[in-house]
């Protein structure tokens, strides 16, 4: 995307307004395809290891990003034009390691307008707050429960409170909570179609059957109410007379997995103000194409608080479900991470026996 021009193409025609990477993104990209054979050539040249040739490969590629979203950043004043980078999905249950990375990582980049990715866990709260404070641009991610998104709204507002208290500019202080969508439908689902399937009569089944497809939309809007109380609220009123912005809540994994769902739902059910949507390029397509846009977020909370009390009677325990989702999450993240190293490694190796040969 940024070699061909097509990243240039979609700021200027389509007018994205920021960029996110993890992982799998360029484990696929760097480990499967050939486009950044000449980097790891020049590194392998360097003696540098495969987890060392990944980073110094992703960190340009943000640091090129970061450049062609700089004039929103500029002219959006620091609200928009983000470019987001991991750190090793290792450090999430470790806060030390966590901190590491993150300092690491900022310097490395060195853009105004990059941000680093920290997972919402528990144990990664504090680092969250710590690295805010130090002025660091912070996307939450891998958030799935509502109480996860407060956690992180909460830890934003501190660390703003801390600067202010000791006369540090809060005006460019920039973070989004990152809280998935899709993912939380598609477990739900699983466990309703095993309810469906248990159930004694028809009446039950079709009451089930209703409840399909309704998780995850409700449970992002229980989250965005949060946010409003949060950042609408008086403990939040003297940062933004200082100058702070909020930190929007940004919907993640919003492509639509099941068929028989509208494959925008997850884009059009969630628009409203200081929200950001993260979509593959084949849902922003198809949204150009027949998507609706109007304000939904924050409409029809008596419906959304009716279906949370309906999966709660169908035996949904949705405390259950996020934390086994972030559990999940995590996995997944670190699965695509070793996969990347080891098709760095296997990289690596290809390029240095082509260079013998030659």
């Amino acid at each position: 995307m940024l070699r061909n021009g097509e990243l240039g193409r979609s700021i200027d025609e389509v007018d994205i307004r920021g960029l996110t990477s993890n992982p799998t993104i360029f484990q696929k990209a760097i480990a499967s395809g050939t486009v950044y054979d000449e980097d790891v050539l020049r590194l392998l040249r360097a003696g540098r290891a495969a987890h060392e040739i990944f980073e110094s490969v992703a960190v340009a590629d943000i640091r090129d990003a970061c450049d062609l979203f700089r004039p929103t950043y500029e002219a959006s004043g620091g609200r928009d034009g983000f470019v987001s980078i991991e750190v090793s999905p290792g450090a999430a249950r470790n806060p030390r390691v966590t901190r590491v990375e993150t300092l690491r990582l900022w310097v490395a980049v060195d853009r105004p307008n990059a941000m680093i990715k920290i997972p919402g866990t528990a144990e990664g709260a504090a680092a969250i707050e710590e690295m805010l404070e130090a002025g660091i641009n912070i996307n939450v991610t891998l958030l799935f429960a509502v109480e996860s998104y407060e956690r992180a709204a909460l830890a934003y507002v501190a660390a703003l409170e801390k600067r202010l208290v000791a006369n540090r500019p809060i005006d460019r202080v920039a973070s989004v909570a990152s809280f998935f969508v899709g993912r939380v439908d598609t477990l739900v689902d699983t466990l309703l179609e095993e309810r469906i399937a248990a159930a004694g009569d028809e009446s039950e089944r079709e009451r089930l059957r209703r409840l399909m497809g309704r998780a995850a939309v409700a449970n992002a809007k229980l989250a965005y109410a949060k946010f409003r109380r949060i950042f609408g609220g008086a403990r939040f009123a003297p940062l933004r007379a200082a100058g702070a912005s909020v930190q929007r809540t940004l919907w993640a994994r919003t492509s639509v997995k099941n068929p028989a769902y509208r494959d925008v739902r997850y884009v059009e059910e969630l628009i409203g103000p200081d929200t950001v949507n993260t979509m593959p390029r084949p849902t922003i397509q198809a949204f150009l194409d027949h998507g609706v846009a109007r304000r939904t977020v924050d409409q029809g909370l008596e419906e959304t608080r009716r279906v949370m009390a309906d999966l709660q009677e169908a035996g949904i325990d949705m405390g259950a479900v996020t934390a086994r989702l972030e559990d999940e999450g995590l996995d997944a993240f670190s699965a695509s991470y070793d996969a990347l190293i080891t098709g760095v490694e296997a990289k690596r190796e290809q390029v240095a026996d082509a260079v013998t040969t030659a």
